[in-house]
């Protein structure tokens, strides 16, 4: 994976402006609605051996990958725990589906890879081959977009409570599997995806825990952020982040 990515940019971008959710996790080819029917019609349908790639990108489900510099975001939902609770198991199904709705819509727009949407987390990879160089920047926005359309700009509070870690660094990025005939997905590994989880982990509603590599390769201002020392679980030295706090203005 590096800027001579297989998968075109603008056709990522473009068939990531269709309708509608479920995608190919290489192409954003979308596998439902209007746009599944127009993707079918184009030989884009959904593979029947793996369903998170369409059949022109099964090629990708191969094992192999290599080691890149990209930007990590993960976005957990606060207290689901809580949250699951205080209603039915239905009501809190499709409060989780619209957050996966709106974290997917998010992530696509900003061209990244909407890696999984697993419990009460959202992981997006930004991929220079198919984000651009300025990866590190459209991840802090779309982690910012996010906490705007959650409403944690709302005087009477976000609808559900999201806090998100942003980080870059090197994580070998490629598909991974189990051997013949096993499944295979397309993911980043590594130590500095721990350290994104880690960041998400800590990051109270309405936070972005930016870290500082993400930070400085963003080269974007946002005036004085707090500066904190963060101890991460497994990590012998803290990790210096960045705080931006998305609340009612």
């Amino acid at each position: 994976m590096n800027e001579g990515e297989t998968i075109p940019h603008t056709l990522r971008h473009i068939l990531g402006m269709l309708p509608s959710n479920p995608r190919c996790k290489m192409c954003n080819a979308p596998f439902k609605g209007l746009g599944g029917s127009l993707m079918r019609l184009t030989g884009r349908e959904q593979s029947r051996y793996n369903p998170r790639y369409c059949v022109p990108c099964e090629q990708f489900e191969h094992p192999g990958g290599a080691e890149i510099v990209l930007t990590m975001l993960f976005a957990d939902v606060r207290g689901s725990t809580t949250l699951a609770e205080g209603m039915s198991a239905l009501e809190f199904s499709r409060l989780m589906n619209r957050f996966y709705t709106l974290a997917t819509d998010v992530l696509v727009r900003s061209d990244a890879m909407v890696d999984r949407l697993v419990g009460d987390e959202v992981i997006g990879l930004f991929i220079p081959g198919m984000t651009g160089p300025q990866h590190p920047g459209k991840a802090i926005q779309a982690a910012h977009n996010l906490l705007q359309r959650t409403g944690h700009r709302d005087y009477s509070g976000p609808w559900i409570p999201v806090g998100v870690g942003v980080h870059t660094g090197l994580a070998f990025v490629g598909v991974v599997g189990g051997g013949k005939d096993s499944p295979t997905d397309f993911t980043a590994l590594g130590d500095n995806v721990n350290i994104a989880a880690r960041l998400a982990s800590q990051a109270r509603p309405g936070e972005i825990l930016i870290s500082e590599s993400a930070y400085t390769a963003s080269g974007m201002e946002f005036g004085e952020l707090e500066h904190q020392q963060l101890a991460l679980k497994g990590k012998s030295e803290p990790v210096d982040v960045r705080v931006l706090r998305v609340t009612p203005s």
